[in-house]
């Protein structure tokens, strides 16, 4: 907590940073506890450990059969000891939620660069794909934290301004530079990931193969699914497009709105996974689903201004790593390998769109007038 400076009186005669600061210890009990409020011990539970292995033999009961267990998983690059509460795959959700890689999220572009507070980042993306990927796997059964884990850490190897970065390092990459890939197999190498989290991270995105779990093909369809409606979103927002002009085929089978488009499309997966046992989706919903889509490429993402904005990116980037390449004393320490142009890739596509393009002009002497631009700040 901060803010205390402040002489506001929160109990009527104290000054708020005195009460904060009387907080302090806690609440030392008779029986030997510590308790966090002064007014009176918090409602009494029935005492009971869930431990890791408690957990994992919940989840053989609770799991539909086809599911990803924890037990008998965790497979990890490095072997590790088993943690004594957490599974193997709630580690790694831990593990990516405590990441740099997932905090540089926040400052990425997933449509907009220099998003506005309303807009999403690529933070907010990771985020809202987890919610859509979580509601379809509790209720068919699969693996809930496996899920959320993927979904997560899926965009983690994503560079700043957005899918343009890719374009950008493809030039220095020889087997090319794909976000979903260079995701499991570099940025998120360090946090020595089990096998199943890092298979589905790799496989999200449709044009690689199909990842190895259930809860892999869930986090690739719930991907496609939040970007499609979110996406939507910030661009009517934007004023970019008008919810009127999308086809009558999205309107009548998902609705108008994020919440209904992503109801009927969860519903859809659901009902197709629970009734066939296949995570897909029937064709009526796809159809749809694949007009939203096409909608989107063809009046977002494809709109001259953001074809301006690609190309900007990319020309920003592309002189970032060529400049870190041929200067990898400049680079931090943990940057430098055996490799000067793949640690320069790697540690560009580490950046925030705001340190990429500020380090541009003050390395670079980068033209102001030839950064990306914002849609809300167009001098920004």
């Amino acid at each position: 907590m901060g803010g205390t400076h402040s002489t506001s009186h929160s109990d009527g005669s104290r000054p708020r940073s005195e009460v904060w600061a009387g907080t302090m210890k806690g609440v030392a009990t008779d029986e030997g506890i510590v308790l966090a409020h002064r007014n009176s011990p918090p409602p009494a539970v029935q005492p009971r450990l869930l431990d890791r292995r408690a957990r994992e033999d919940a989840e053989h009961e609770a799991l539909t059969a086809g599911a990803t267990r924890a037990d008998g998983a965790g497979q990890r690059a490095l072997e590790e000891q088993p943690d004594p509460l957490r599974t193997c795959f709630e580690r790694d959700r831990d593990r990516i939620l405590h990441a740099a890689a997932f905090r540089r999220l926040a400052g990425k572009t997933q449509v907009f660069v220099f998003p506005a507070d309303h807009q999403r980042t690529r933070l907010t993306h990771a985020l809202e794909v987890a919610q859509v990927a979580t509601a379809i796997a509790r209720a068919t059964g699969l693996n809930v934290t496996l899920t959320e884990a993927i979904a997560l850490g899926h965009d983690c190897g994503h560079g700043p301004g957005g899918h343009a970065s890719e374009d950008a390092f493809d030039e220095f990459i020889p087997e090319g530079y794909n976000h979903a890939i260079w995701g499991a197999n570099v940025v998120l190498v360090p946090l020595n990931l089990c096998s199943q989290t890092l298979d589905g991270i790799r496989n999200h995105s449709w044009s690689l193969p199909t990842p190895s779990t259930p809860e892999g093909a869930v986090v690739s369809w719930a991907d496609r699914c939040a970007y499609s409606a979110h996406d939507l979103e910030d661009a009517v927002h934007a004023g970019i497009v008008s919810i009127d002009d999308l086809p009558e085929e999205v309107t009548e089978v998902l609705g108008r709105t994020r919440s209904s488009q992503l109801g009927a499309l969860i519903s859809a997966l659901v009902r197709c996974i629970s009734e066939r046992g296949v995570v897909g989706m029937d064709p009526t919903h796809a159809s749809a689903l694949a007009a939203l889509r096409h909608f989107n490429y063809e009046h977002i993402y494809m709109r001259p201004d953001s074809l301006a904005q690609g190309e900007a990116v990319i020309k920003v980037l592309r002189s970032l790593v060529g400049y870190y390449a041929e200067h990898p004393d400049t680079m931090p320490v943990t940057a430098q390998g055996d490799d000067a142009v793949r640690d320069a890739v790697t540690y560009v596509a580490g950046m925030t769109d705001r340190y990429a393009f500020d380090q541009a002009v003050h390395l670079l002497g980068w033209p102001l007038d030839r950064l990306p631009k914002s849609i809300d700040r167009p001098d920004a």
